[in-house]
């Protein structure tokens, strides 16, 4: 078991500093900050003074390495436009985002579970054909579309719901179900398939057989059993939720990282783009490490000793 941790803690390692790399020089694609920064009429004095304040005159590499350097003592810079360290002001946005991702994951495993287990116990029902549906269905509308048929319906057209803004469960309603809607449909069909390879396995047909409850057999056995894809998908998408969150944050000015990132890349503020994303990349990293650290609590003949 250690040795198996300590080699995904160095594949974890390696991830991050990769993930640093490709962040430093996507960022530095949107252009030049100091067009932004500075007035129209600034003179050429002016424009270099503004790039050797900001460390913009060194080459990419000794920007590369200062970067790394205080990144890791947790010094990212301060942002241009916000004039707050960098570090500072997505850590504060962060429990938004957060927030945000458990209410849409908890969407998904609401919808998801019953969807999938009923779906795969009435095979070949109208049941199962309207589970089906409804996870084709989601998978064939992205978030940012589902967001914006909710405002509309919801905001506009009932005024149930407030369109926009953070601060009531009434404003994480809809964010929510925008943000949770296609993990329910890949969880649903991973469900479904899970669970009817374990209904078809010789402990279930022989437990069924000596009389046990079918409601034991189905939510107490054959449900942990198909437990473990289940789990990878949760894990996975609770990671990508807290990076890819930014297009229902931005739908519904939920003042969360990823929208903070969004403005920061408009605005080419380089020290809050490279804190909100590393950040995220960390995050989704180390989620995977759990998930997979998980397996063996959920069948114990899951064992990490090689």
């Amino acid at each position: 078991m250690l040795g198996y941790l300590t080699r995904r803690l160095l594949q974890a390692g390696l991830s991050i500093v990769g993930a640093s790399i490709v962040i430093f020089i996507i960022s530095r694609l949107s252009g030049d900050p100091i067009l932004i920064l500075l007035p129209n009429d600034a003179t050429q004095g002016m424009i270099e003074q503004a790039r050797r304040d900001l460390g913009l005159d060194q080459p990419l590499w000794a920007q590369y390495l200062i970067f790394a350097k205080n990144a890791l003592s947790g010094d990212f810079g301060n942002s241009y436009r916000w004039q707050m360290p960098a570090l500072n002001l997505i850590l504060d946005r962060l429990p938004a985002t957060i927030q945000l991702a458990v209410a849409g994951l908890t969407f998904s495993i609401l919808l998801a579970v019953p969807f999938g287990v009923m779906s795969a116990v009435w095979r070949g029902s109208w049941f199962d054909t309207f589970g089906k549906g409804f996870a084709m269905l989601g998978q064939a509308m992205p978030g940012f579309w589902v967001g914006l048929l909710l405002i509309l319906v919801f905001s506009i057209h009932l005024g149930w719901l407030p369109a926009f803004g953070h601060g009531s469960p009434a404003h994480l309603i809809m964010p929510a179900i925008a943000l949770g809607w296609y993990p329910v449909a890949a969880q649903t069909r991973i469900i479904r398939s899970a669970m009817l390879d374990v209904l078809d396995s010789d402990y279930i047909r022989t437990a069924r057989a000596v009389g046990a409850p079918e409601w034991v057999l189905i939510w107490k056995y054959a449900f942990r059993n198909a437990a473990i894809p289940l789990v990878t998908i949760l894990g996975v998408y609770f990671a990508s939720m807290l990076g890819g969150a930014f297009v229902v944050e931005v739908i519904f000015a939920w003042p969360g990282v990823g929208r903070t990132v969004v403005e920061a890349v408009f605005s080419r503020d380089f020290p809050v783009v490279q804190a909100g994303v590393l950040l995220t990349s960390i995050l989704f990293v180390f989620s995977n490490l759990l998930v997979d650290l998980s397996y063996g609590l959920i069948d114990p003949r899951i064992r990490h000793d090689r």
